[in-house]
Formats: C-alpha cells, sequence, structure tokens
C-alpha cells in the first residue's frame, strides 16, 4: 500500500519559518539534507520504505530523520569531514537520488550517476587512515578546507571520472594529502582501478585559490594525471609535492602541464626520479617553479624489448615542446648525472627567468643542466645553466649551445655555464 504524505515534519516546524529550515535523513556516516521547498510530497510505502525527492529509503536502514529550524543546504553540493578513524558525509538533498555513498571507517566512496550538473564536495579534519574515491561521469570540485588526510594503503584522493577536477585552496588554509609505502589493490567491476599517486586523476587538474596544498608521494606519484594539469591564472595557491620512491615524479601528467600562475614547490629525492614529468607538452606564463632533485641515476630494462636504458633525475622531463613566456624557475639537481631540464623537443624561452644548476658526478649518466633533444631557442628573459661536472646546455647544434634569437644584454656561453639575459 501507498500513502502520500505531505512534509508534516517541516509543517510542525512553521513557526520558526522566517529563516530557513531543512529535513535530514541520516543513514550511518551519511546524512541527505533537503531544503524545505524542495522536499515536496513524500511517498510511503508498504510501511517498509519512503521515497523523499526521488531517492528511496529503506526504513530499517534510516537512523534518524530530524528537523533543522535554522538549517541550511546549498544545491549540488557534498560536505565530508574527516575525524580520525571515521567520516561524516552530508549530501544536499537535490543530489540525494543520483549519489550512492559508501563510509568504512574513513573511506569514502561516491558513485555520481548524474550527467548534467557540476558537484562541489568541501572535504575538512584529520584522517591518519583515509581516503575518497570518486566515480561519475561529471566535471567536480573539490575545496580543501584545512584537510589532512592519509591513506596508509593508496592514494589520499583518487578520482575515476575522465572529467575535470577542480582543486580549489582557499585562502588561509592549509591542507595535506599523503599515500602509503605501498598500495593494495581496488577493484570496480571486477577491474583494478588506476591509482597512479596521492593525489590522482583520470581526466584533468585544474588548482585554483590562495591556500596552501602539502601533497605527500611515497609509493608512486605525488601528483598525476591521466590528462593535463593546469595552476590556473591568478591563482595564489601554493602546492609543495615531495616524491620519495624510485622512479616516482612530484607531478605527472600525461596530456600536458600549463603553469597559468601559483607557486609550485617539489623535493624529490629518489633515484631516477622526475619533479615534473609530462608526457606532452608543457607551457609556463607566470608563477614560481622550484625543483630540487637529489636521487641517483638507475639502469631500467625495457619490459617488452629487453633493452637497457639510463634513467637520470630531472628537474622537468617534457616529452613536447617547452614553453617558457614569463615567471621563476630554479631547478637544483645535486644527484649523480641529474638534469635540470631534459626534453625530447624543443625548449623555447621568450620571458620569465630560468635558473638551472647541476652539481651531481658523472656516472651512469652526464649531468647537464638544460638539454634538449633537439633544439633550445632563447629570445626574451633570463636565461642561466650551471653543472659542475658536465656541460651547461646540450641540443641538436653543432656547438650545443642554445639558439639566441635578438641581441641580448649579457652572453656569456661556456661548457660550464651559459648565461643569456635580455
Amino acid at each position: 500500500m501507498t500513502h502520500r504524505l505531505f512534509p508534516l515534519l517541516l509543517a510542525a516546524a512553521a513557526a520558526t519559518t522566517a529563516t530557513a529550515q531543512t529535513l535530514n535523513v541520516t543513514q550511518g556516516n551519511v546524512t541527505y539534507s533537503y531544503r524545505q521547498d524542495a522536499v515536496g510530497t513524500m511517498t510511503y510505502t508498504d510501511g517498509n520504505s519512503l521515497t523523499i525527492g526521488g531517492r528511496n529509503y529503506a526504513l530499517s536502514q534510516v537512523d534518524r530523520m530530524t528537523v533543522d529550524p535554522a538549517g541550511s543546504v546549498t544545491d549540488h553540493t557534498v560536505s565530508i569531514v574527516y575525524g580520525g578513524a571515521t567520516a561524516a558525509v552530508t549530501v544536499a538533498g537535490n543530489l540525494a537520488a543520483a549519489l550512492t555513498v559508501d563510509v568504512s571507517g574513513a573511506d569514502v566512496t561516491i558513485h555520481n550517476t548524474d550527467t548534467t550538473q557540476a558537484v562541489t564536495y568541501t572535504l575538512s579534519g584529520t584522517s591518519a587512515d583515509g581516503q575518497l574515491l570518486l566515480y561519475g561521469e561529471k566535471k567536480a570540485t573539490l575545496v580543501l578546507n584545512g584537510l589532512d588526510l592519509t591513506n596508509t594503503d593508496g592514494p589520499a584522493i583518487n578520482n575515476q571520472c575522465g572529467k575535470s577536477l577542480y582543486v580549489l585552496c582557499p585562502a588561509g588554509t592549509v591542507s595535506t594529502l599523503t599515500d602509503g609505502t605501498a598500495y593494495a589493490d581496488t577493484y570496480h567491476n571486477g577491474t583494478a582501478i588506476d591509482q597512479k599517486g596521492a593525489l590522482f586523476s583520470e581526466g584533468q587538474i585544474y588548482f585554483q585559490g590562495d591556500g596552501t596544498l602539502n601533497v605527500n608521494g611515497n609509493a608512486k606519484n605525488a601528483i598525476a594525471s591521466d590528462d593535463y594539469i593546469v595552476i590556473d591564472e591568478g591563482a595564489g595557491i601554493t602546492v609543495n609535492a615531495v616524491a620519495a620512491r624510485t622512479g616516482s615524479n612530484g607531478m605527472k601528467a600525461n596530456d600536458g602541464i600549463f603553469i597559468y600562475g601559483g607557486t609550485l614547490n617539489i623535493d624529490v629525492a629518489a633515484d631516477g626520479a622526475k619533479g615534473i614529468k609530462c608526457d606532452s607538452l608543457m607551457t609556463m606564463t607566470a608563477g614560481t617553479l622550484s625543483v630540487r632533485t637529489t636521487g641517483a641515476s638507475i639502469i631500467e630494462t625495457d619490459a617488452a624489448t629487453g633493452l637497457r636504458d639510463t634513467s637520470s633525475c630531472a628537474g622537468i622531463k617534457v616529452a613536447g615542446v617547452l614553453t617558457l613566456s614569463g615567471g621563476s624557475v630554479t631547478l637544483n639537481s645535486t644527484g649523480e648525472g641529474g638534469k635540470g631540464i631534459n626534453a625530447d623537443s624543443d625548449i623555447v624561452m621568450t620571458g620569465g627567468t630560468l635558473n638551472a644548476i647541476c652539481t651531481g658526478e658523472k656516472d651512469l649518466s652526464n649531468p647537464k643542466a638544460v638539454k634538449s633533444d633537439t633544439y633550445i631557442y632563447v629570445s626574451g628573459g633570463s636565461f642561466t645553466a650551471q653543472s659542475t661536472n658536465g656541460r651547461a646546455t646540450d641540443c641538436a647544434t653543432t656547438d650545443r649551445y642554445p639558439t639566441v634569437v635578438g641581441t641580448p644584454a649579457t652572453l656569456t656561453r661556456t661548457k660550464k655555464k651559459v648565461e643569456i639575459v635580455f
């Protein structure tokens, strides 16, 4: 038998509606919060279930229903508050029918079936053994509001949606994400999912805001995207990324890295690791980038061909064209055979400041401050490359020095140091 019930709970509190009120339905650690004007008609079926706003609740699984006379909720939002070994999740009522939320300890998994509206997740609190795992087909925003989240056996945040992920750090906040030293396999529909860093996304990552984000990568990368990464124009965000595992990276992207502002500090202490590893092009127009690498070179064997090759640390390792038109880049490599920049394609500098210094020894690999497999073009800004035990620059020109376009105020070209200042 089905009964239609008008929101009597809300009507009972009518005397307090001069401001606002919400109906809250709590199941375990998850609360679904409905605005008074969005509840509509509730359908009660056979004494076993209640339907509100398109979501069916089994009454045996409802812990409580309450009315908050002074409550408020913003559509398309989810709040996640971590508290040690647990987490509390609040879902806006207009998302209740589209989101499936699972909370196990402090591990939060959310499936979003809504393909029309983006969702904003606000994360706060602290957990030494928790995570956020997202599935969906629509872009999302993560507001990190003083979050300190560690996952002992996987990424702290894993976005399995291939759409854009906006990571917003509000001014005055400091958030920290840390992964474990080894990852446990995680499966979705019988298939192991990708887990490539402490902060990982299948889609693009956009960093925004004026706060600070610390990311510690202990097993793989600190920050990784199977698409591209952007630090947005005008952002005052400070991102501190640390990579500690052999062959890992501070920041890794498959399809490009674009720095339009902010401050990015990367510290890599692992052998063969890269501060930034980009499998496509990289562009920087503003902001500050500082990378320090201290690891030594390693010998890698290609699993398909059996061929062995040397892989050294690098501040920036980029497969596509690297373009610098503004901002400040400081690269320091102290490990054996380390590189400041190691580019497979052209390096094009039209502005900004680049200072790359390598002090490592030569053994398995040759230390070089700025290296391109093709050409280095400098037509503006300030370019300085120094190598204590190897070449300052190396490229496809006969003399292995950059191609200078225009007339710089300062031009010094020696094996150990190249300085070009416009």
